[in-house]
Order: structure tokens, then sequence, then C-alpha cells
């Protein structure tokens, strides 16, 4: 699967000339100088995307020299013979494939021809609508499956910082009005902010504004500061001019793409004033314990800003908010060292510490920027580390389990954007294989209900083939029983009562397997190693496990109606209660009745699943008749 990108440095020059005087508490400053185009940033890109070169054709070089060498007619030949072999054996594969996939396809055409080649037009065209009405029921459904609140993008989450003003430290005054701002942002986007905030330092300072573009109103110097913030400018505004953006941009510079400027920030830690700190309790305790030479793991340290910690996330926001008010950080400040946020590794790993930052900053989540190797969080209190070491005897976790992991720390640092890329990446990797984990993470409380019905989802539509498979075992009963209950689910009601019955036996095995005695356990005569016949297996308990699942399958819809499975189900006392069709006279009309509304025995009608086999071969027979009447 795909995986997000990593981010490149860029160099920030600083200001040497600053005109500034110190009048009535406030920094003065008169600008007349004109910032040169060379004090901006400069821009190195280097968004490493991966990309994946498939091999296509021979190689070019070798087919190079072959030309050169003489033997080209040979090579051509010898290529020919074996492209005709290739070709002839992947012809046969297709048409076997093919083959097999139509014989599958056209056993449930045949059935359900078989089924209405009695019934009347207006019978059939009942059981169309049916479908019809079904279909549309489905796409509701699937679209409120999909429905989720939007996680917020930085540039969302920057306006709602600039609006609400939270963790300034720098105030600036322009025409009497008072705009509370972020250094660290505002030297990152602008070079005449840039320069204009190095000469002001300290946390709170008060700059008082006199700027050489003329008539240039509050509200527009307001949209200025939002746009820094932003990086989009409100181009309906009738009020903006042309002119005036021209001569701002003169005055201003003109600011990178956002996205850059905030990987900038990232990549080189210029103008941070915090840093986040991963280790463990007894770590943080011992002040040499950053050191590894004394046998403890090395402490993390990377910069990041107040700003945009406070602007992405509501725990980080509270979390500085209340060391303010506490007076905890006046004595960083006084230092001018960064505040450091000390985060508990048994709860957030520090191999994360990258993943989560490139999410903060630039809304992406890489997994490929995960510490590895010794040192970098590989501790045994990591939740995602225990859990694989339960579950599957490895201490690494597997790249689904670490999204999972995750997606529990972007829930518990109140981090959306983080959550949602883990479920985008979760469902990427869904697969037969890997679904019934992914459906026992997502019905627990600390998973995610999202992901948990897109997984329910593809179980759904992929029934048919699961059925067929291991994977089949390994589902929970109750993630049988939702699947049941849904109308489309895709698989004929044959396949269904067989998968309910293949389980329900699998099921009946494992537990003999759990009564059996220890001695005998992993023994040639444990039933793990012998086996169990199905003659062996006792149809009374075996109805006790499928007590709430039988009655899920639409035995009224089973076809063929005198179908072997059914019949024997029937005979092991498995079915309660046979389909209607084979009870009591009539029972042509009573086949129908259970498949369409109306009629005097309404009250044996069961909805049909939207089966699509069913579905076309049904809407291909009314427009057949449709075309002879016309």
């Amino acid at each position: 699967m795909n995986v997000f990108r990593l981010l490149i440095p860029c160099a920030l020059p600083r200001g040497e000339e600053s005109g500034e005087t110190l009048e009535n508490g406030c920094w003065a400053v008169s600008v007349t100088r004109r910032i040169d185009n060379d004090t901006r940033m400069t821009q190195r890109m280097g968004a490493s995307a991966s990309s994946n070169l498939a091999a296509i054709g021979g190689d070019p070089i070798q087919a190079a020299r072959l030309s050169s060498s003489g033997n080209v007619d040979q090579f051509s030949i010898g290529a020919r013979e074996r492209k005709k072999k290739v070709t002839g054996f992947a012809t046969l594969r297709k048409k076997f494939i093919r083959r097999r996939r139509t014989s599958k396809a056209c056993d449930h055409g045949r059935v359900i021809r078989e089924l209405v080649s009695t019934w009347s037009p207006l019978e059939a065209s009942a059981l169309l609508e049916e479908y019809e009405a079904l279909a549309a029921l489905k796409d509701l459904h699937v679209q409120a499956e999909l429905a989720r609140p939007p996680a917020t993008t930085f540039k969302q989450d920057l306006s709602t910082l600039y609006d609400y003003k939270h963790c300034t430290d720098v105030d600036l005054v322009y025409r009497g009005a008072c705009f509370p701002v972020h250094r660290a942002l505002l030297s990152a986007r602008c070079p005449y902010f840039r320069e204009l905030l190095a000469g002001c330092p300290g946390y709170g300072a008060r700059i008082c504004l006199e700027l050489r573009t003329p008539n240039l109103e509050v509200h527009m110097f307001s949209a200025l500061l939002r746009y820094l913030y932003t990086g989009d400018i409100c181009t309906h505004d009738s009020s903006l001019d042309g002119n005036l953006l021209r001569r701002l941009g003169e005055e201003f510079g003109t600011p990178n793409l956002l996205e850059h400027d905030l990987r900038y920030l990232l990549d080189t830690g210029d103008y941070a004033d915090a840093a986040l700190v991963f280790t463990s309790d007894g770590d943080y305790q011992r002040p040499d314990s950053g050191s590894s030479e004394y046998g403890f793991r090395p402490k993390l340290e990377l910069p990041c800003h107040k700003a945009i910690l406070s602007a992405r996330s509501t725990f980080f926001r509270n979390l500085i908010q209340r060391r303010t008010r506490s007076g905890e950080d006046h004595t960083e400040r006084a230092l001018h060292i960064p505040t450091r946020i000390v985060l508990d590794e048994s709860v957030i790993p520090k191999r994360y510490a990258r993943v989560l930052l490139h999410a903060v900053y630039l809304d992406t989540v890489d997994l490929s920027l995960i510490l590895r190797g010794s040192g970098c969080g590989s501790s045994a209190g990591s939740l995602g580390e225990v859990q694989a070491l339960t579950h599957t005897g490895r201490m690494r976790p597997s790249p689904l389990e670490e999204a999972m992991e995750l997606y529990q720390i972007g829930r518990f640092l109140e981090l959306d954007i983080l959550s949602q890329g883990c479920e985008d990446l979760i469902l990427e990797w869904l697969t037969h294989e890997s679904l019934p984990i992914v459906l026992r993470w997502g019905s627990q409380p600390h998973g995610s209900a999202w992901v948990h019905r897109q997984a329910l989802h593809f179980l759904r539509e992929e029934f048919q083939t699961i059925a067929s498979t291991s994977v089949l075992y390994q589902l929970d009963h109750s993630h049988l029983v939702h699947a049941l209950q849904s109308h489309f689910l895709q698989a004929s009601e044959l396949e269904v009562l067989q998968a309910v019955l293949k389980w329900g036996e699998h099921e009946l095995v494992r537990r003999m397997e759990d009564r059996e005695p220890n001695l005998l356990s992993h023994t040639v005569h444990s039933v793990a190693r012998k086996g169990v016949k199905k003659r062996d297996l006792s149809d009374i308990e075996l109805r006790e496990i499928l007590s709430e699942l039988l009655p899920l399958v639409r035995m009224d819809h089973v076809l063929p109606p005198n179908s072997e499975i059914l019949l024997q189900a029937i005979r092991r006392g498995l079915v309660s209660t046979p389909p209607s069709h084979m009870i009591g006279d009539e029972r042509e009309n009573m086949r129908i009745n259970a498949w369409i509304r109306g009629g005097k025995r309404n009250g044996l009608f069961v909805r049909p699943r939207l089966f699509m086999p069913y579905y076309e071969e049904i809407k291909v027979k009314i427009h057949f008749n449709r075309k002879v009447v016309d």
C-alpha cells in the first residue's frame, strides 16, 4: 500500500538591520527600508514520493548487447518461442478462470430462471420491484456507513487559531488595533515580519507598526494576517484592490505555499518554542538518563511550536494554557529555552514521535517515519508490542497493528487528522486474511466504529469468497449474526446455509478439543490429531451452537428447493421449521408467496436478499419479455 511522504529542510536568513525605538512602553518601528529578495527563505523542495517502478519487458541494456553482438535473429526467435509458450499457458489459465467464474454465475442464473419460469409476468415484475427497492435502500445504507465527520485540515485549524488567539506570544498594534499573533508562524511565512520580530525579541513584545503602503485599512491588515496563517485570500471580497495587493506584496514579500513553510518549520526546528520529550517516568527523574553510556535508554526530544500544537490538538492546547496560567514556563522564558512537554513512553512510544509531528504539521500519516532499532521505544509497556507478542508471538507489530495503535494515540491526543489517516490506512490493508483482526479490533471500545462498519460491509460483499476459505472459521458469532441479518449479503441462500453449517461444525470440534483431558491433548489420540468424523458430531449440541444463526437463514429462498444440503439439515433436526413449499398443498403457490408481496398468503412473504446475480437475471428476463410484447 502507498505510504505518505517525507520532509526537507530549508535555510532561513535573519535580517541584520533594524530601526526600532522604544516609545511609551511599545516597540515603535518606522519602516523605511526595502526588504531585499535575498532575505526570503530559500526553497529547497524534496518530497520523497515513493515510486515503485514495475519492470515491464526486457532489459534494454541486455537487448543492446545482444543486438551489437550479431545474435539478434537467434535471440528474437528464442524470445518468440518463449512468448508463444507463456502466451499459451496464460490464455489457458484465463480460460479456466473465466469458465470457473461464468459457470458459477450460470448456476445462479439457472436456478433463478427455473424458479420464475412458471410465474406470470406480473409476479416477475413484482419481484423486480422488490429488488429495485432494495438496491435504492442499499445505496442509502452504504452512504450512511461511509459518513464520518471530516477532520479539520491545517488551514482550517490555523484560521481558528488566528480567530481565537490561543497561545499568542507577541502583539502587533496597527492604527490603535491590537493583533495578538504567533512569532514562529509570521517569521516563517513573511520576510518582513521575520526581520521585524528578530529585532523585537522577548515573550509578549508589543510592536507598533507604521507601514509604507498608504490607505491600508485595519480590516485589510487583518485580512493580510489571516492570509499568512491560512494561505488563502478571499477573492470575492469587493473591497480588495489589485493595486493595493501588489503594493503589499512589494512591501511584505510573497510567501511560499503554506505547506512548504510548515514543512520548513518541521524539518529545521527554527523558531521552536517547545520540545516534545518522550521518556519513561524513571528516565525523567534521572538527569543523566539522556546519555546511553550509563546504560539508560536515551530520551528523544523533538523541537516543535506551541502555535501549531495548540492549533491542531485540544490536548496540547489545554496543556500549554495550563502551564502558562500556573506560571510553570516563567523560568523557561527567562532562560530562553523551549517549553518541555514530557510524554510517557509507555502510553505514546517514542518510535511514533516523527509520525505524530508529521501528521500535526502536514496532515499526512507516514508509517515509514516510525523509528526502528534499539533505543527507539521498544519498551515492554508499549500497548501495540504487548498485543503483538500476546497474539502473534512477534515482538515487532505488523504495519496494520501499528496503524491501530496510532489511531488510539490520535484519539488520546484529540488529533483527528491522525486518527482518520490511520483509519484510511487500515482500510487500504483490509483483505480476507486481515478481516477477522480488523473486525475484532473495531468492535472494541478503543477501536474505530467507522472502520468496523466498513469491515462489516466488506464481509457482506465478499461473503461468497470468505465462506469457501478458512477465514470463515475465524469470524466471531456476533459478526456472522450481523452479516446474516443484512438484506445485502452477497451469497445465495444455499451458500449461506452451507457456510453456517460449516462454521457450526468447526465450532463444535473446537469445543470438543477444549473439553478433552490435558493428558490426551497434543497426542496421537487427541481430537486435533486424529480428527472427527461428521457422524461423531452431536446434532443436539450443533443445534444449540447454531440456535441464533439458523433462524436468520431464509429457508424459503434456498435454491434449488430440493437441495441435498437443505434436506440433510432437516433430517438432522437442525432446521426446526421446514420451508413453506414443503408443507401442505399448493406448494408452488406457497413458493411464489414467499418471494413477492401480496396475494392471499402474504404472511408467508420473506424479503429476499439483494443477491446481484439474481437481480441481474430478473432484470434481463423482464426486459426480454417487454421487448417480445412490443
